[in-house]
């Protein structure tokens, strides 16, 4: 460790915000002063989305969802993420 990190008291949240946007960690620790660390309970955040589809195309991804044994908008998810990223390799 380089020197203590002393974390003043703030008076606003706005004031808080700027001063950890503006603290250079590279001052006050090493990376050797860093331990991994796991959070093996802590799930993604996930927001809804609404999406309008084809009925037909609805019905295909429900019945593929059902012969592979998985909820149909986990597979859904699971298509988007692919398509995406092979999107993004191009």
């Amino acid at each position: 460790m380089k020197k203590p990190l002393q974390i003043p008291k703030f008076k606003t949240a706005q004031e808080e915000q700027d001063y950890w946007h503006s603290l250079d960690l590279t001052e006050h620790f090493e990376i050797e002063d860093f331990q991994r660390i796991a959070f093996p309970n802590l799930k993604p955040t996930s927001q809804p989305v609404s999406i309008r589809m084809p009925e037909h195309l609805l019905v295909r991804l429900k019945e593929k969802a059902n012969a592979l044994g998985v909820p149909y908008q986990a597979l859904m998810k699971q298509y988007v993420e692919k398509g995406l990223m092979l999107a993004c390799e191009k």
